[in-house]
């Protein structure tokens, strides 16, 4: 039975993917909401149903008070059949009806809805760009993507378990009261109106006081995140109690903001309290005073009774699902700044699929400053023949990898093309620009898996033959035999550590190496590709990286001249611009930058510093 409620929506389904989501907090949940329409219709009618029954009891109840005084024996012979259906009903339909009404609620929306929007948000934030996510902490993005999804199931799960059914339920009793006497309804209405307006008190508070305690814990799991993550740099400078410091400062003021939160809540239930004797005194009073003068019989004052102490116990339930209706709306809202954020690089409306003929790069009047009006590159004409390679050198800053993440469209240029065989990269797919092109990092860093799926990363179908040879290519093969993680894996198995942690610069490095071995993309990028390995390392890598750039474009960026010295041509950037060109020997002859690096070179090792 189970399976059959829990499947009833595909949290996976197929759905139109958004560049800009909705920025409003209804039509957001709107969105995410609308394979749920028909089981919300369906919840709706179930929570009617069942209150509609509890002030259907409550009213037979009075009714049984009203007929008991008629004897036992007139009772049973007046109304036998009808006790035994009421208690039938009772026992097993009232019971089906629950059920199915908490089926609804618990099986087919909260782990469904919870799931959709976490799957959704998560496909969004996975599309937004390098540079979206180097503008914010990434346990911040995480704690949102996390703490979003049920919040919105908390949301929708209240107004279905408590407002809709609060609300039937008020509605009903009036009706009961209206019928048993229409004057016990002023009481009540009076009460009505005061508790709205204490509803409406607590909810303009509890909103934006939740937004800020989300806020707050947002921050802190920021904080906490990027000290862990970069634990080395925390233990190498030991900054311990500087961490603690600033953890505190973000802890306490996640404390404050839950205080002023929690004050609400105890006025609240303060006031609650009061208005809620007032209810009881008021209809139950009443009542009595009705019954006194004749004009009520005992049923009615049971039935009023019943009525408040009933409200009375829903109340503060009520404004509970109120308060967590809106607290959950101000988690989703605070979510929302990460999840509905459009995607900042997009694919164009017809863009197209890279078609990779020769290989060749053009490069025209290329510029781009990060929006900044200087530093990244200017004005920059240049065109690398297929199957050229290129090394390119130059100071700190002087642009060298911002042309790297233009030619991998981690960011559109602000002036100027790139060109690929003829073909503007802002025509093409993302993912088919970046599928043919591979890349070794000077920062290789390695996803928390195994070293079997970090290889497999560059080429996901390929066999396990050509993942070890791979593998051997790079000089990671033999280390990689003598692994073994803290829970006894061992080899190509083994763990690697966030970011690869577990493995040493150097041995990080080569199953990078592997992986983009494996890709064999026809373009190949090489950001300080050997800076992690030691010597005798780096030059059996070298030699494998010379075997890679066969019938390969390449542009490899490196402080160690040693490793470009070979290239068919090297481009000197300073301050965003190529200030020379061409190939070793003629670079040296002339006498410029290049000559004054090579000469400050020790053991491979360009001093950049002492260059400026």
């Amino acid at each position: 039975m189970f399976r059959y409620f829990e499947n009833l929506i595909d949290p996976y389904c197929d759905y139109p993917e958004q560049d800009t989501p909705p920025t409003r907090l209804w039509p957001f949940m709107r969105d995410y909401c609308r394979p749920f329409t028909r089981i919300f219709v369906w919840t709706a009618l179930m929570s009617l149903v069942v209150a509609a029954i509890e002030i259907g009891l409550i009213y037979y109840m009075s009714r049984m008070i009203d007929f008991f005084g008629e004897g036992a024996e007139q009772v049973w012979d007046n109304y036998g059949t009808e006790l035994i259906l009421v208690a039938l009903f009772i026992l097993f339909i009232r019971p089906v009806l629950q059920l199915l009404d908490v089926v609804l609620l618990n099986n087919v929306i909260l782990p469904n809805l919870g799931t959709l929007i976490r799957w959704r948000a998560h496909r969004h934030v996975l599309r937004q760009s390098v540079g979206w996510f180097e503008n914010d902490f990434a346990g911040r993005i995480a704690n949102r993507i996390m703490q979003t999804p049920p919040a919105a199931g908390e949301v929708v799960f209240q107004v279905f378990d408590a407002i809709s059914y609060s609300l039937a339920y008020l509605i009903g009793a009036a009706l009961l009261l209206w019928v048993a006497d229409a004057r016990l309804l002023l009481p009540l209405l009076i009460w009505f109106v005061l508790y709205g307006f204490l509803v409406k008190w607590t909810v303009n508070r509890v909103g934006p006081a939740s937004k800020a305690s989300s806020d707050a814990r947002s921050a802190v799991t920021g904080l906490v995140v990027d000290a862990y993550s970069n634990i080395h740099s925390v233990k190498m400078f030991a900054h311990h109690d500087l961490e603690l410091t600033g953890a505190k400062t973000v802890i306490e003021r996640t404390r404050k903001t839950f205080q002023k939160e929690m004050r609400i809540f105890t006025v609240m239930d303060a006031v609650l309290v009061s208005l809620n004797g007032l209810l009881i005194v008021g209809v139950v009073g009443w009542a009595i005073y009705l019954w006194m003068i004749g004009q009520a019989s005992v049923g009615v004052i049971a039935a009023a009774a019943a009525l408040t102490l009933r409200l009375n116990a829903m109340t503060g339930w009520i404004m509970w699902a109120l308060t967590s209706f809106f607290r959950e709306l101000g988690v989703v809202a605070e979510g929302m700044e990460t999840i509905a954020q459009p995607i900042e690089l997009i694919d164009a409306a017809n863009a197209t699929q890279l078609q990779l003929t020769a290989g060749e790069i053009k490069l025209d009047n290329l510029s781009h400053h990060y929006g900044r009006g200087a530093g990244g590159l200017d004005h920059i004409n240049l065109t690398i023949k297929a199957g050229e390679k290129i090394g390119l050198i130059g100071r700190s800053g002087a642009g060298k990898s911002t042309l790297v993440k233009l030619l991998l469209r981690f960011y559109d240029t602000e002036s100027g093309q790139i060109l690929i065989d003829g073909q503007d990269i802002r025509t093409v797919t993302q993912d088919s620009l970046r599928l043919n092109i591979g890349m070794v990092q000077q920062d290789s860093s390695l996803l928390h898996r195994s070293v079997r799926e970090n290889i497999l990363y560059g080429r996901p179908d390929a066999t396990e033959e050509q993942m070890i040879a791979a593998a051997k290519q790079a000089e990671a093969h033999e280390f990689i035999l003598d692994l073994q993680d803290p829970q006894g894996r061992t080899g190509y198995d083994a763990q690697v550590g966030e970011r690869g942690v577990k493995l040493s610069g150097g041995q990080r490095q080569r199953v990078t190496l592997a992986r983009v071995i494996l890709k064999n993309a026809p373009i190949l990028l090489l950001d300080e590709a050997t800076s992690a390995l030691d010597s005798e390392v780096e030059a059996i890598i070298q030699q494998t990286l010379y075997g890679m750039m066969e019938g390969k474009t390449v542009i490899a960026i490196a402080h160690r001249l040693s490793t470009i010295a070979q290239m068919d041509r090297i481009l000197v950037l300073d301050q965003g611009r190529i200030v020379e060109e061409g190939n070793h020997d003629d670079l040296l002859a002339a006498q410029g930058q290049y000559a004054q690096f090579w000469s400050r070179q020790s053991g491979g090792f360009l001093n950049v510093e002492a260059a400026e």
